[in-house]
Formats: C-alpha cells, structure tokens, sequence
C-alpha cells in the first residue's frame, strides 16, 4: 500500500472520530438540555400547598399566650366577677311560667302581712309568690326613665309622696330626679335575678339582686331613682352627685329612706345602693334616719 493511500485511510478515520465525537457531544448536550428540562418542568407543575387545618391530633396555637397564662386565667376570672353597677332593664311581655302555690323559699319565712307599711323584706324574710299590692297605681305626674308599665308602678302613698319629694327637689334645690324603677312582680324578679346570675355569676348576683319573693320591689313602696347626670342609669356614685346627696339628706321628710347604706352589706345583705329608697311613712322613716341604723337593725 502506498503511502499516499495509507494517508487517505488515516484522513477518513479521523474524520469519523471526529464525527462520532461530535455525535457523542450533541447527544450529551441533548440528554442534558432534556434533563434540565424536565426539571424546570416539575418545578412548573408543582402542586401549591393545600390550605392550613388542624389535623386529627393538632390543635391551633394561640394567638395570645397569655391566654392560657395563669395571669390571664385571673382576668378572666376577675372579669367573670366584675360587680354590676346597674340592674338589667325590665322588659315589658318578658314573664316567667307562674310558681306553683305550694312554694316555699329555700330558706326563712313567709311574710304573713306582706300589706304592711313597715314590713321588713330581706333574705329571710319573704314575701308570698302570689301577692300583689292591692293599691298600686300609675306613676303618671313624676318623670320616669323606662317604658315597661310594670315598673311605672308604686302603692298609693308611695306615689304620693314621691311626688312631694320630686317636686321638694326642683324647688328647693333645682334637682331634677327621675323614676326609674318602681314595682316589680314575683316573675319579673325571677327574671331579673337569673339575668344577673347570667351575666355575673351567683355570688355577684346574691350581692346586688334579690331572688325572687326577697326584693322589696315587690311590696309596691320601694323605687330605684336616677339623675341625667349619670345618663339616667343606677350607679353607687349617685350617692356622690349633688342630686344622690340631697335625696340621702332629705328623703326622711318625705317618708323614705336609703335601703341599702353605704358599709352596711354584712347586715342588709347586699351592696350600697344609693339610688333604691323605701317608703315607711314620715314617722317610721324620720325615726330610722335619726337611728343611723339599717331597717334590720331598727327592727332588732
């Protein structure tokens, strides 16, 4: 073979190689274009995560920590017994089923002259489920706060002398008082308290709200007063306004008295309320007035 043959032979095995390597480096470069590829494409098509729950077994965080610290757990508590310092509204129509007759209080007696002026109503002393006073009449010349005709009610000399000390207020002093809760009824009572069990708890109830057949609301001689001052709500600092004030000095002359007097709870059983006055005629109500003494005591 000639060596110009053997040249040609040479010439034409390179260019084989190199036609195979350059095959050999397309095919790599494709293998790797296709795997890349391939990679961008389950990238693309990645499923987005599915929305947070609570799986079987998890519970969500809380937001607030201290939540479920023990300081929290005080304030919740603390607010659970926050003391109320007015009575829920009485809504007319809104009447529990009536007591049976046989009723008996769960502790005490029942009150045999319910009628008197001078009864004595408290946590011991109750009246019948089923009395009404025979009496009660409309408080149409004094203005009153709430539109339930139910509480726009007082016996006969009650009314009449509330009128005489609405009208001693403006006169004297310019005061201008307002009837806000008069009579109340066994099943109003009822309602009322278990509002404030609702709202309050029981003992914060058994503090500033009667049961039924131990609130003196019932007997027709008792109201709770208010002023504009306080956005005619019942409020302990009515004893502080220059209306409460005149009222505690002067109520007396008119036959009535402040219930429930400032440091007295251990004795009347519930808390001061400057604004509920009972009516016990001008005699018996002067008499307590200068005792300094609580109708509990005074009747000892």
């Amino acid at each position: 073979m000639s060596p110009i043959h053997q040249e040609k032979i040479m010439r034409r095995r390179k260019k084989k190689l190199k036609i195979k390597n350059i095959i050999i480096v397309i095919t790599v470069m494709l293998l790797i274009l296709f795997g890349v590829l391939l990679i961008i494409e389950k990238i693309n098509n990645k499923p987005l995560p599915p929305e947070e729950t609570n799986q079987p077994g998890e519970t969500e965080e809380p937001k607030n920590n201290e939540q479920n610290s023990p300081e929290g757990e005080e304030e919740t508590s603390a607010e659970a017994e926050k003391e109320p310092k007015e009575e829920p509204e009485e809504e007319p129509g809104q009447q529990p089923e009536q007591q049976p007759a046989e009723e008996t209080p769960e502790y005490g007696i029942i009150i045999e002259n319910p009628e008197k002026i001078d009864v004595l109503v408290n946590k011991k002393r109750n009246l019948p489920y089923d009395y009404v006073p025979e009496d009660l009449v409309t408080l149409e010349e004094v203005p009153t706060v709430l539109e339930n005709p139910e509480v726009n009610q007082l016996r006969s000399a009650a009314y009449e002398a509330l009128k005489d000390l609405f009208k001693a207020a403006k006169e004297e002093s310019g005061y201008d008082l307002y009837a806000r809760s008069g009579y109340r009824s066994y099943n109003t009572q009822t309602s009322l308290y278990s509002s404030y069990v609702e709202s309050y708890g029981q003992a914060a109830a058994d503090k500033y709200s009667a049961k039924q057949g131990q609130s003196e609301h019932q007997t027709g001689l008792s109201i709770d007063i208010t002023c504009e001052a306080l956005n005619f709500k019942l409020d302990d600092t009515f004893g502080e306004t220059e209306e409460g004030k005149w009222v505690a000095e002067n109520a007396h002359r008119f036959g009535y008295i402040i219930r429930y007097p400032k440091g007295q709870e251990d004795i009347t059983g519930y808390m001061y309320e400057p604004w509920h006055i009972r009516f016990l005629g001008t005699e018996l109500a002067g008499k307590v007035y200068e005792s300094g003494l609580t109708l509990e005591e005074y009747f000892e």
